[in-house]
């Protein structure tokens, strides 16, 4: 026969989600620091708010209910006033038989009900939910936080105007979209987005610490900090992200990741949301990802024109692995993209697999990877090779065993497009290699490695030209004689770049076609360094070569250039071909310092 419960605890033991260690340390936690040892136990992490709660309201006897699975009609929030709800950590969730039912936090509380029943001369009953849901619930239901207005939280990004000489069209409306009688917080994260889109970010970084929030702005590649909301703002902002990518918003304490749908001007926008649990609270990362971004063509990637020739015919070849590779946010999925599109027609087909899916190609059969149902990269190929297929993209070969189905689709008639994360083109070779993948699978089966980085393009609106000094053409390479040749330009700074001097950004690239040379070097288990040598004497210009073509074109800057790419003795091999472009035979490399 089950012995008599003492309290809910009694019913964690048996549920197997805590031990009685546990409770011990929770029970001198909650003595010492004066609260209820249901908020200690979840506190010192060993139980989940919502397991704590179906205990409590199980052990009096109530309703629980979990505030992420329902929605509270608008004229049920209206019943109770904002302030009597904030002062009570209270909030009205069902109005039904003359009897209005609200959520609390503590059972025990019977002093705020007679209060509620005072102010509101109505019969209320109760039901429990976690503190801090409560309280995400009434910043979401009401809007306001602490009985801040409109105009004081907005002020805490307007004080700032930026000075936008865009055209009409360029410029979206500062209050498109934005209801003057919506909630603020509501207001501010739209604004967030929207300002974001103005300044085209990239991404919008929330990011808390112990007294402020930081909110940063990735524009052109480089994190830039805009104006922080007072940190008391932090919860509400946090719960209108996570409401409008459909995440539990009552999870504080595991990642989650989301999307959202969300229209700004006329630009309609996929956002993916990563939270994360920091030392100072959830931080926030939205990715902003504009459609517009993946219609260029190969063309417009900037590929030097022999690159680009190459490229082209390797992408109309009917079987063969091709890769791009690159750190992360150096515009892999540009380039494979751009090649898909080029690649797209009635008589192809093409499925990709994808983690997650980003964008959206229309005529092209998108999967994306789900792990915890088991869908990875290795079973989707093993799948998608029965459709029968021309092309496959596999988002990234991370493991062995995707890489070896990606190998084994390749040599058996499919093209096959995929990334890896190397420094360079040739590292792909020794990285396939060091995952497990055979030497002479690895041989057989590439037929290109594109290497990637993106570097800020300089503004048009402000450029001018200029000549570095004769000690800054040395430590780039640069010969006198190519420099009398080329154009060098920096930019000034105006309103149109944000006086950063730069706008827009464009890829540097490094293409390594497997020629039969290197095939057989790849057999034989040769160092990146002989293979990138080899490749370099049959043609190839590495990054940093091709980021200096762009500086002496004057595209770009040497400062952009050495920002994502490092010069190496491969690179004295390599510039004479860059020079060559500008001087003829006669040029040759400074000497490397």
């Amino acid at each position: 026969m089950d012995q008599p419960m003492r309290d809910f605890t009694d019913l964690l033991l048996r549920r197997g989600l805590v031990s009685m260690d546990q409770i011990a340390e929770a029970t001198t936690v909650a003595r010492d620091n004066d609260m209820p040892i249901g908020e200690a136990l979840i506190q010192l992490g060993y139980v989940e708010p919502n397991d704590v709660y179906k205990a409590l309201a199980e052990f009096h006897k109530l309703k629980f209910i979990d505030l992420s699975e329902i929605r509270i009609p608008d004229e049920v929030i209206q019943l109770v006033p904002e302030s009597v709800a904030r002062e009570n950590s209270i909030i009205p969730y069902k109005d039904e038989d003359d009897v209005l039912h609200v959520l609390v936090s503590d059972p025990f509380d019977l002093e705020t009900v007679e209060k509620l029943r005072f102010i509101l001369n109505r019969k209320v009953e109760t039901a429990l939910a976690p503190r801090e849901a409560i309280q995400e619930a009434i910043n979401r239901y009401y809007g306001q936080v602490e009985g801040e207005s409109a105009d004081s939280i907005l002020q805490e990004f307007t004080d700032t105007q930026i000075d936008f000489t865009e055209t009409a069209e360029d410029r979206l409306s500062e209050d498109e979209g934005v209801d003057e009688s919506s909630a603020p917080v509501v207001r501010l994260v739209h604004l967030m987005i929207q300002e974001a889109v103005q300044l085209r970010a990239s991404d919008i970084h929330v990011e808390p610490f112990e007294d402020r929030v930081r909110i940063r702005y990735r524009i052109d590649g480089i994190l830039v900090e805009r104006d922080s909301p007072p940190r008391r703002l932090l919860g509400a902002i946090l719960s209108r992200i996570k409401i409008l990518a459909n995440m539990d918003i009552a999870e504080r304490r595991r990642p989650q990741d989301g999307r959202i749908k969300i229209t700004v001007g006329e630009k309609e926008l996929d956002l993916r949301v990563s939270i994360i649990p920091t030392n100072h609270g959830q931080s926030a990362v939205m990715r902003l990802l504009d459609k517009d971004n993946i219609k260029v063509g190969i063309r417009q990637l900037g590929l030097a024109e022999r690159d680009f020739q190459i490229f082209t015919r390797m992408i109309k070849r009917p079987n063969g692995i091709i890769l791009v590779t690159g750190p992360t946010g150096s515009g892999k999925t540009t380039t494979l993209y751009a090649a898909l599109n080029t690649m797209n027609r009635p008589d192809r087909k093409i499925i990709t697999a994808e983690d997650p899916v980003e964008y959206y190609l229309p005529g092209i059969n998108q999967v994306e990877v789900r792990h915890n149902i088991g869908l990875d990269f290795a079973r989707i190929i093993r799948s998608m090779l029965r459709q029968a297929p021309n092309i496959i993209l596999v988002g990234e070969m991370r493991d062995t065993e995707t890489a070896s189905m990606g190998i084994q689709a390749s040599l058996t008639g499919h093209l096959v497009f995929s990334t890896l994360h190397t420094n360079d083109a040739p590292s792909a070779v020794t990285r396939m290699v060091d995952m497990g993948v055979p030497n002479y699978l690895v041989a057989s089966s590439v037929v290109a490695v594109l290497g990637q980085r993106l570097v800020r393009t300089v503004c048009k609106r402000c450029r001018t030209v200029f000549k570095p000094s004769e000690a800054v053409l040395a430590d780039a390479g640069i010969p006198l004689e190519v420099a009398e040749a080329a154009t060098f330009v920096k930019g000034k700074g105006c309103g149109y770049c944000q006086k950063t001097g730069y706008r827009g950004r464009m890829g540097i690239y490094e293409l390594m076609v497997v020629s039969s040379k290197i095939r057989e070097m790849m057999f034989q288990g040769k160092t990146t360094v002989d293979i990138a040598k080899q490749a370099i004497a049959e043609g190839m210009t590495t990054l940093y070569c091709d980021g200096i073509r762009k500086t002496l074109k004057g595209l770009t800057t040497l400062e952009e250039v050495y920002r994502v790419a490092k010069r190496t003795e491969q690179d004295e091999l390599a510039l004479p071909i860059v020079f060559r472009e500008f001087v003829g035979d006669g040029a040759q490399p400074a000497a490397a310092t």
